[in-house]
């Protein structure tokens, strides 16, 4: 791989790192272009640099993935140079070797480098031959069941399954028993194959506990390499990162060593050129065995940044350049070690509510908080599309203490808004606030341990219902404030409000009483009764707060609801909750759709991938009728009930939307039921 200076940038890629690479890369006097797909023309990503180039389609495989249509971007917009982000074909080594075989500079390690790790089976061979330590498993050639479930025997469970071409959690399971293998291993290599193309997998024992700590590498083109120590990315969830911070808590000084020596010495036995990244998992005893390298810049780069005080894809551009790297191992190591702690988030548009499930729709309002960094490509008003991985944006802190930063960076999502799409705010606020994590008492497992229930780790939501029910009723009277308090909150003295929220639906009574309103539940006779005086409103644009003083069975708290209403939904947050409630007064045949219950329907936009019943069929509840793809996962869709199919309103393959009914199921005695399958 050779140098050559470049005046001009394709970030082949969208959202937030697109605007994160053009703002370095504007800094150093570098002309850029980005590229955007049919579904993100308007996106903010694409505003972010001096030009953009569409690309066409919808799904990434028609756009981002299309090698050919990126080559022709760059070609057109006049780039000299491609960055490839992180996700899509940051290391897919077929898009270097064509950049390349462009006359491009291809910003990024070399394909070879990039094929060497790209396989994780081909990977842990060639860590263990450098002595570096590895998980023990399997990872050979032989593919079929009958050699993948004998050699779980042997390894012995739980058990991992990975893709061996694989990444970000894709095509991973957890095994606790042979019976559940043959499972996993369909479904893992149906994911790999949908991902990666590629279905191979491998198999390694599951480390107990273990915590998940990646050194970040770099190497330059004059055969320098060094590590800039290590990054904690233990609270995961689906095997996806949420949290991540630097430096480990419980990570010696030798340890770090350790690590980063062998980090090293595998990035130069491969001929790196780069940021990189070494992961590995840090056994509860201080072992540590080797997992695989991500031949890309990683999402949790800031964290790396903050207690160096270095922008990392400033050197990824400058090395490209064939400049050598500006710090030494000794003095990355300094940095690291008396840099004061940092920690980032990952904000999702995923609903913990609804187990985890990643949501799309419009950004209606979204505004950023003071006092940390964060990176992102959002705006009012813009989509958060169906296609694409559910991150909105990274929240970065950091401080002299891991305390401060965490107390810094809990606050600052509590300061967050992002209204319009359910997003995983709530339960990165309480993470971040949990004693044990507090402690440090981290491990991959922290989310099944602490939130295993997640909607009981999130904020009180009868509370905030009974305001947004107020809201709505003043709403209804008038349009602005001061005719609101003249109106409707202070003329009738009862009236109710039904509202819709997560398919069900929920009527609330409002009575006066003197200078306070009382809001309850009319479903439940033993509902908590709220005593609501209002203080204030307060209009900020399209959005309004309603500021109170709220009584009930816990005594007096002040609370904010701070809302907008868009075609008959009101977007809200209250009290670190995010709320889109239905007033099924401006939506009757909603009210009615609500207690409709044998229609299986999609939770957000995505692909049919298989639909496994027919018209006639008998299924049980819980029965699997059809399984969707959406924001590179897939889900399980179930039978809410027992009975019989009386309709079915799409084929595996077609793309589907929230409202759309999949299955139609008519109610059947339990005697003619199936058993679930």
């Amino acid at each position: 791989m050779s140098a050559r200076a470049f005046g001009s940038v394709l970030v082949a890629n969208r959202g937030e790192i697109v605007a994160r690479i053009a703002r370095t890369a504007r800094r150093l006097g570098l002309r850029t272009v980005a590229v955007a797909s049919d579904t993100d023309r308007d996106a903010p990503h694409a505003r972010a640099c001096d030009l953009c180039v569409p690309i066409g389609g919808e799904r990434p495989a028609d756009s981002y993935l299309r090698i050919d249509a990126l080559i022709d971007a760059a070609r057109c917009g006049g780039a000299e140079a491609v960055h490839p982000g992180y996700g899509f074909l940051a290391e897919n080594a077929a898009f270097a070797d064509a950049v390349i075989d462009a006359g491009l500079v291809w910003i990024g390690p070399p394909p070879a480098a990039m094929r060497a790790m790209g396989d994780k089976a081909a990977a842990r061979r060639r860590a263990a031959a450098l002595r570096v330590p590895v998980v023990p498993g399997y990872d050979g050639d032989a593919q079929d069941d009958a050699t993948l479930v004998a050699e779980a025997r042997r390894i012995g469970f739980p058990v991992m399954v990975k893709a061996s071409a694989g990444g970000g959690g894709r095509g991973m399971r957890l095994v606790r028993d042979e019976a559940s293998l043959a499972d996993a291993l369909r479904a893992a290599r149906r994911e790999a194959e949908a991902a990666f193309g590629d279905g191979r997998l491998v198999l390694e024992r599951a480390v107990p506990q273990p915590r998940h700590v990646e050194l970040q590498v770099f190497a330059d083109l004059h055969g320098q390499v060094v590590h800039l120590g290590e990054r904690d990315c233990s609270v995961q969830r689906r095997h996806q990162k949420l949290v991540e911070e630097a430096p480990c808590p419980v990570l010696t000084s030798a340890q770090r060593r350790a690590m980063g020596d062998a980090a090293v010495a595998l990035t130069r036995a491969i001929g790196y050129v780069g940021a990189g990244t070494v992961e590995m998992l840090r056994a509860p005893d201080g072992s540590f065995y080797f997992m695989e390298m991500n031949t890309r810049l990683q999402v949790e780069h800031p964290v790396t940044e903050a207690l160096l005080g270095v922008d990392l894809v400033e050197w990824q551009l400058r090395v490209a350049a064939g400049e050598p790297l500006p710090l030494t191992q000794d003095e990355a190591l300094r940095r690291h070690e008396s840099g004061g702690h940092a920690i980032e988030v990952r904000l999702t548009a995923e609903d913990p509510r609804q187990g985890d499930l990643p949501q799309s729709g419009v950004l209606h309002a979204w505004r950023a908080p003071d006092g940390v960094r964060c990176d992102h490509a959002l705006a009012d008003g813009c989509a958060v599309p169906p296609f694409y991985d559910s991150m909105l944006a990274k929240l970065v802190a950091h401080a002299p203490t891991r305390d401060a930063a965490r107390c810094r960076l809990a606050r600052a999502l509590d300061d967050t808004v992002a209204l319009g799409v359910a997003t995983n705010r709530a339960l990165l606020a309480a993470v971040l606030r949990h004693d044990a994590f507090a402690r440090a008492d981290v491990a991959t497992d922290f989310l099944e341990r602490h939130f295993a229930e997640r909607a009981a780790a999130l904020p009180d939501d009868d509370a905030a219902q009974a305001l947004a029910a107020l809201w709505l009723a003043s709403h209804g009277a008038a349009t602005l404030p001061d005719a609101w308090q003249r109106s409707a909150l202070a003329g009738p003295r009862e009236l109710t409000v039904p509202l819709g929220w997560r398919g069900g639906s929920r009527t609330w009574r409002l009575r006066r009483e003197r200078d306070a309103w009382c809001v309850q539940a009319t479903d439940d006779a033993a509902a908590r009764v709220f005593t609501v005086e209002t203080r204030r409103w307060r209009r900020d644009g399209r959005r309004l707060a309603l500021v109170a003083t709220l009584r009930d069975g816990a005594g007096a708290r002040e609370a904010v609801l701070d809302g907008l209403l868009h075609e008959g939904v009101l977007h809200a947050r209250c009290g670190g909750l995010d709320l889109a409630l239905h007033d099924l007064r401006l939506a009757p045949r909603r009210r009615e759709r609500a207690g409709a219950g044998g229609d299986v329907t999609p939770p957000m936009h995505g692909r049919l991938v298989q639909l496994l019943v027919a018209v006639g069929d008998v299924v049980a509840a819980g029965q699997t009728v059809a399984v969707l793809e959406a924001m590179k996962m897939e889900h399980v869709l179930a039978a809410p009930l027992s009975g019989r199919v009386r309709a079915v309103g799409a084929a595996a393959g077609a793309q589907v939307a929230p409202s759309q009914v999949l299955v139609e199921i008519e109610p059947a005695p339990a005697a003619a039921t199936a058993s679930p399958t």
